[in-house]
Protein backbone atom coordinates (compact mmCIF):
# COMPACT_ATOMS: atom_id res chain seq x y z
CA UNK A 1 0.00 0.00 0.00
CA UNK A 2 1.39 3.36 -1.04
CA UNK A 3 1.51 6.52 1.05
CA UNK A 4 1.12 4.88 4.44
CA UNK A 5 1.39 7.30 7.36
CA UNK A 6 3.18 5.54 10.20
CA UNK A 7 2.65 7.32 13.50
CA UNK A 8 4.99 6.33 16.33
CA UNK A 9 3.83 7.56 19.70
CA UNK A 10 6.67 7.83 22.24
CA UNK A 11 5.00 8.16 25.62
CA UNK A 12 5.73 7.78 29.28
CA UNK A 13 3.43 5.44 31.26
CA UNK A 14 0.20 6.74 32.83
CA UNK A 15 0.06 9.47 30.16
CA UNK A 16 -3.36 8.76 28.54
CA UNK A 17 -1.46 6.97 25.77
CA UNK A 18 -4.05 4.17 25.74
CA UNK A 19 -6.88 6.70 25.39
CA UNK A 20 -5.03 8.23 22.45
CA UNK A 21 -4.65 4.76 20.91
CA UNK A 22 -8.39 4.20 21.39
CA UNK A 23 -9.09 7.54 19.69
CA UNK A 24 -7.11 6.51 16.63
CA UNK A 25 -8.79 3.10 16.63
CA UNK A 26 -12.10 4.85 15.87
CA UNK A 27 -10.80 5.89 12.44
CA UNK A 28 -11.74 3.55 9.60
CA UNK A 29 -8.47 4.42 7.84
CA UNK A 30 -6.30 3.47 10.84
CA UNK A 31 -4.91 0.31 12.44
CA UNK A 32 -3.47 0.57 15.96
CA UNK A 33 -0.76 -1.45 17.72
CA UNK A 34 -0.29 -1.61 21.49
CA UNK A 35 3.31 -1.27 22.76
CA UNK A 36 5.01 -3.60 20.24
CA UNK A 37 8.41 -3.09 21.94
CA UNK A 38 7.25 -4.10 25.43
CA UNK A 39 8.53 -7.68 25.13
CA UNK A 40 11.91 -6.46 23.88
CA UNK A 41 12.14 -4.06 26.83
CA UNK A 42 11.29 -6.71 29.42
CA UNK A 43 13.67 -9.27 27.92
CA UNK A 44 16.59 -6.86 28.11
CA UNK A 45 16.04 -5.13 31.48
CA UNK A 46 15.44 -5.96 35.12
CA UNK A 47 11.90 -4.62 34.68
CA UNK A 48 10.74 -8.18 33.99
CA UNK A 49 11.27 -8.90 37.69
CA UNK A 50 8.71 -6.34 38.87
CA UNK A 51 6.35 -5.56 35.97
CA UNK A 52 3.02 -7.35 36.54
CA UNK A 53 2.37 -10.20 34.10
CA UNK A 54 5.85 -10.03 32.58
CA UNK A 55 6.02 -13.78 31.87
CA UNK A 56 2.76 -13.67 29.90
CA UNK A 57 3.87 -10.52 28.09
CA UNK A 58 7.14 -12.11 26.98
CA UNK A 59 5.27 -15.17 25.70
CA UNK A 60 2.65 -13.12 23.87
CA UNK A 61 4.87 -11.05 21.58
CA UNK A 62 8.10 -10.71 19.64
CA UNK A 63 11.05 -10.07 21.96
CA UNK A 64 13.60 -9.13 19.27
CA UNK A 65 13.54 -5.33 18.97
CA UNK A 66 15.06 -5.22 15.50
CA UNK A 67 12.37 -7.61 14.22
CA UNK A 68 9.70 -5.41 15.81
CA UNK A 69 11.02 -2.30 14.03
CA UNK A 70 11.18 -4.26 10.77
CA UNK A 71 7.53 -5.24 11.28
CA UNK A 72 6.50 -1.67 12.05
CA UNK A 73 8.17 -0.38 8.89
CA UNK A 74 6.75 -3.11 6.62
CA UNK A 75 3.24 -3.55 8.00
CA UNK A 76 0.46 -2.39 5.69
CA UNK A 77 -3.32 -2.86 5.51
CA UNK A 78 -4.54 0.64 6.32
CA UNK A 79 -3.51 4.14 5.17
CA UNK A 80 -2.63 5.14 8.76
CA UNK A 81 -0.75 2.91 11.21
CA UNK A 82 -0.59 4.04 14.84
CA UNK A 83 2.07 2.44 17.04
CA UNK A 84 1.66 3.24 20.72
CA UNK A 85 5.12 2.94 22.29
CA UNK A 86 6.72 3.71 25.62
CA UNK A 87 9.85 5.82 25.11
CA UNK A 88 11.92 3.79 27.56
CA UNK A 89 11.17 0.63 25.57
CA UNK A 90 13.53 1.87 22.83
CA UNK A 91 16.65 1.08 24.85
CA UNK A 92 19.62 1.01 22.43
CA UNK A 93 17.76 0.22 19.19
CA UNK A 94 18.96 1.89 15.99
CA UNK A 95 16.75 4.96 15.52
CA UNK A 96 17.36 5.44 11.81
CA UNK A 97 13.75 4.38 11.10
CA UNK A 98 12.48 7.51 12.86
CA UNK A 99 13.20 9.66 9.81
CA UNK A 100 10.47 7.75 7.95
CA UNK A 101 7.65 7.99 10.53
CA UNK A 102 5.61 10.69 12.25
CA UNK A 103 7.15 10.89 15.72
CA UNK A 104 4.88 11.99 18.56
CA UNK A 105 6.14 12.59 22.09
CA UNK A 106 3.44 12.41 24.77
CA UNK A 107 4.34 13.75 28.20
CA UNK A 108 2.58 14.52 31.47
CA UNK A 109 3.32 16.61 34.53
CA UNK A 110 5.42 14.26 36.69
CA UNK A 111 3.71 15.62 39.79
CA UNK A 112 0.57 13.82 38.58
CA UNK A 113 2.13 10.93 36.68
CA UNK A 114 4.57 9.54 39.26
CA UNK A 115 2.03 8.80 42.06
CA UNK A 116 -0.24 7.11 39.51
CA UNK A 117 2.58 4.87 38.28
CA UNK A 118 3.69 4.06 41.83
CA UNK A 119 0.26 2.57 42.56
CA UNK A 120 1.16 -0.31 40.23
CA UNK A 121 4.97 -0.40 40.51
CA UNK A 122 6.38 0.69 43.86
CA UNK A 123 9.61 2.64 44.15
CA UNK A 124 10.01 3.54 40.46
CA UNK A 125 13.19 5.11 39.11
CA UNK A 126 13.60 7.65 36.32
CA UNK A 127 14.46 4.79 33.94
CA UNK A 128 10.97 3.32 34.47
CA UNK A 129 9.03 6.37 33.36
CA UNK A 130 10.63 7.88 30.29
CA UNK A 131 11.34 11.52 31.16
CA UNK A 132 15.10 11.36 30.60
CA UNK A 133 14.53 9.37 27.40
CA UNK A 134 12.21 12.10 26.13
CA UNK A 135 14.99 14.66 26.55
CA UNK A 136 17.36 12.34 24.70
CA UNK A 137 14.83 11.94 21.89
CA UNK A 138 14.41 15.69 21.50
CA UNK A 139 18.17 16.06 21.20
CA UNK A 140 18.31 13.22 18.68
CA UNK A 141 15.53 14.74 16.57
CA UNK A 142 17.30 18.10 16.52
CA UNK A 143 20.54 16.45 15.40
CA UNK A 144 18.72 14.71 12.53
CA UNK A 145 16.45 17.61 11.51
CA UNK A 146 13.38 15.57 12.46
CA UNK A 147 10.45 17.64 13.69
CA UNK A 148 8.41 15.72 16.27
CA UNK A 149 4.88 16.47 17.40
CA UNK A 150 4.78 17.07 21.17
CA UNK A 151 1.63 16.52 23.21
CA UNK A 152 1.05 17.26 26.87
CA UNK A 153 -1.64 15.13 28.53
CA UNK A 154 -3.07 18.05 30.48
CA UNK A 155 -3.47 20.24 27.40
CA UNK A 156 -5.02 17.36 25.46
CA UNK A 157 -7.58 16.67 28.19
CA UNK A 158 -8.42 20.37 28.51
CA UNK A 159 -9.37 20.64 24.83
CA UNK A 160 -9.31 17.24 23.06
CA UNK A 161 -10.80 18.36 19.76
CA UNK A 162 -8.56 21.40 19.33
CA UNK A 163 -5.38 19.52 20.18
CA UNK A 164 -6.30 16.48 18.07
CA UNK A 165 -7.13 18.71 15.10
CA UNK A 166 -3.72 20.36 15.40
CA UNK A 167 -2.08 16.95 15.82
CA UNK A 168 -3.73 15.58 12.67
CA UNK A 169 -2.81 18.71 10.73
CA UNK A 170 0.86 18.30 11.70
CA UNK A 171 0.70 14.60 10.77
CA UNK A 172 -0.86 15.47 7.37
CA UNK A 173 -3.98 13.41 7.97
CA UNK A 174 -7.60 14.54 8.18
CA UNK A 175 -9.15 14.99 11.61
CA UNK A 176 -12.06 12.63 12.27
CA UNK A 177 -14.69 13.48 14.89
CA UNK A 178 -15.02 9.77 15.71
CA UNK A 179 -11.69 10.12 17.54
CA UNK A 180 -13.47 11.89 20.40
CA UNK A 181 -15.71 8.97 21.45
CA UNK A 182 -15.43 5.20 21.82
CA UNK A 183 -17.40 2.36 23.35
CA UNK A 184 -16.79 1.43 26.96
CA UNK A 185 -14.69 -1.70 27.50
CA UNK A 186 -11.58 -3.40 26.19
CA UNK A 187 -10.34 -3.43 22.60
CA UNK A 188 -8.97 -6.46 20.69
CA UNK A 189 -5.68 -4.61 20.18
CA UNK A 190 -5.05 -4.39 23.95
CA UNK A 191 -1.89 -6.09 25.12
CA UNK A 192 -2.16 -8.90 27.70
CA UNK A 193 -1.05 -6.33 30.30
CA UNK A 194 -4.34 -4.41 29.98
CA UNK A 195 -5.80 -5.94 33.16
CA UNK A 196 -3.05 -4.30 35.21
CA UNK A 197 -3.05 -0.86 33.62
CA UNK A 198 -6.20 -0.09 31.61
CA UNK A 199 -9.03 -0.10 34.18
CA UNK A 200 -9.78 3.62 33.80
CA UNK A 201 -9.75 3.73 30.02
CA UNK A 202 -12.01 0.65 29.89
CA UNK A 203 -14.56 2.60 31.95
CA UNK A 204 -14.36 5.61 29.63
CA UNK A 205 -16.22 6.58 26.46
CA UNK A 206 -13.92 9.45 25.52
CA UNK A 207 -11.23 11.71 26.92
CA UNK A 208 -12.00 12.48 30.56
CA UNK A 209 -12.29 16.09 31.60
CA UNK A 210 -9.04 17.24 33.18
CA UNK A 211 -9.12 17.43 36.98
CA UNK A 212 -6.08 18.65 38.88
CA UNK A 213 -4.85 16.16 41.46
CA UNK A 214 -5.65 17.24 45.01
CA UNK A 215 -3.99 14.56 47.14
CA UNK A 216 -0.59 15.31 48.64
CA UNK A 217 2.43 14.14 46.67
CA UNK A 218 4.04 11.13 48.42
CA UNK A 219 7.11 12.34 50.27
CA UNK A 220 9.21 9.28 49.42
CA UNK A 221 8.80 10.07 45.70
CA UNK A 222 10.01 13.69 45.94
CA UNK A 223 13.61 12.88 44.87
CA UNK A 224 12.25 11.23 41.72
CA UNK A 225 10.05 14.26 41.02
CA UNK A 226 13.11 16.52 41.28
CA UNK A 227 14.89 14.34 38.73
CA UNK A 228 12.00 14.33 36.27
CA UNK A 229 10.79 17.93 36.48
CA UNK A 230 13.62 19.51 34.40
CA UNK A 231 13.00 17.02 31.57
CA UNK A 232 9.28 17.81 31.59
CA UNK A 233 10.01 21.55 31.65
CA UNK A 234 12.20 21.13 28.57
CA UNK A 235 9.41 19.45 26.62
CA UNK A 236 6.47 21.62 27.66
CA UNK A 237 7.23 24.64 25.41
CA UNK A 238 7.01 22.37 22.35
CA UNK A 239 3.58 20.98 23.23
CA UNK A 240 0.47 21.73 21.18
CA UNK A 241 -1.84 23.94 23.23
Amino acid sequence: MKNITRICLWSGPRNISTALMYAFAQREDTKVFDEPLYGYYLKNTQAKEYHPGSEDILKSMENDGEKVIEFMMNEAGKPVLFFKNMTHHLLDLDREFMKDVVNVILTRNPEEMIPSFAKVIENPTINDIGYAQHSELISYFKSKDIEPIVLDSTKLLQNPEKVLRAFCNKANIDFNENMLKWNMGARPEDGVWAKYWYANVHKSTGFSKYKKKTEAFPEYLLPLLEECQPHYNTLLPYAIS
